[in-house]
């Protein structure tokens, strides 16, 4: 990743955000300022999330593009952000050393990095120093419970807009179709030059010669780990449960008229001649709304979160002084708000 973070940084230097992106400060936001290193810094930890990225040059188009592409979002995101770490100040919360020597010694063991050295080793790897960690994760702390306190505590889901949802949702709150099979495989070989035909021929009859033992009470779990050649011989043939809907549509013809411990006639596939037991089957059921109820409110609760926090953050922005040093990341800034508003009409203007 260091040639990777390499290249970005480089690859950032040239993205068309006009002169003044070599100023320090981008814009200042009630007395706070977001610089041009901590904003590379968010750019560089975005598309590290993208590995396709990783072999290419800091000059590729194809890089500079994906900086382009995700610089609106991310600097709309690291206003707001700021917006609601100077709404956590305001309520007087901060990280103790306590608090935050808890959350150290976790990070280290769940990181394995409890050797001393270790850990200030991945600090410099990531170009930080014990004092940017603290910040950073105050930061995050504030926003979680300025989150948390201002829109999350205050949202609930009334009986009324449980049942609302039921009734306009109800086929996705449905246990699907599943059937438990199980399978034996006999392969047949093949060339370059194709398949022999006598050799299918022996494969089918070894397959109608399976299938007569079958029926005639034999196990199949037996038979399939004695002369099954797919990965399922370990397990006796079991495959599934698999959702029905999933499957291809031929299969699902072929699994529609059988029931439980129906054996299929063997089947030609790519690798040779199968057999198929119905071992189970569950037909598809529309939960009740006292079924569903946990998973609806929970789907009700975090749209109506979503909807609030952009309110609460638009009124957040309203009263807030916003100073760009950028006119290209203003602009991008401008574009990815007006993004939002427009999938949120009913969210007031700032």
């Amino acid at each position: 990743m260091k040639t990777l973070a390499g290249a970005l940084f480089f690859c950032l230097s040239l993205v068309p955000l006009g002169a003044q992106i070599f100023e320090q400060i981008l814009v200042r936001v009630n007395g706070d300022i977001i610089t041009k290193t901590e904003f590379e810094q968010r750019q560089v930890a975005e598309l590290r999330n993208r590995p396709e990225l990783g072999n290419l040059s800091p000059t590729s188009p194809e890089l500079r593009k994906a900086v382009v592409e995700i610089t609106p979002d991310l600097i709309l995101a690291a206003v707001d952000e700021l917006l609601l770490v100077q709404r956590g100040r305001e309520l007087g919360w901060a990280i103790g050393d306590e608090q935050f020597n808890t959350w150290l010694v976790g990070f280290k063991k769940q990181n394995n990095l409890d050797d001393d050295a270790m850990f200030q080793a991945a600090l410099k790897q990531e170009g930080m120093t014990m004092a940017d960690l603290r910040r950073n994760i105050e930061k995050a702390m504030l926003v979680s419970n300025v989150q948390r306190a201002e829109v999350n505590d205050k949202i609930g889901v009334t009986e009324e807009e449980a049942k609302a949802y039921y009734a306009e949702h109800a086929q996705e709150l449905t246990t699907p179709s599943e059937v438990t099979l199980r399978e034996i495989l006999i392969e047949v070989p093949t060339t370059e030059k194709g398949v022999n035909v006598a050799q299918d021929d022996e494969a089918k009859a070894r397959a109608e010669g399976l299938r007569a033992r079958l029926l005639a009470g034999e196990p199949f779990a037996r038979l399939a780990a004695d002369f099954s050649t797919a990965p399922s011989r370990a397990n006796g043939g079991l495959i599934g449960p698999l959702r029905q809907d999933e499957l291809a549509p031929a299969f699902q013809k072929v699994l529609e008229p059988m029931k439980g411990g129906d054996i299929t006639e063997p089947i030609r596939t790519t690798r040779g001649y199968q057999l198929l037991k119905l071992e189970s089957r569950t037909e598809t059921r529309v939960r009740s709304f006292a079924d569903a109820r946990g998973a609806i409110g929970d789907r009700v609760a975090e749209t109506k979160r979503q909807g609030e926090l952009m309110k609460y953050l638009e009124r957040l922005r309203s009263q807030a002084t916003v100073t760009w040093r950028n006119d290209e990341l203003k602009r991008a800034y401008d574009q990815a708000l007006a993004k939002r508003q427009a999938a949120a009409p009913d969210t007031p203007a700032p």
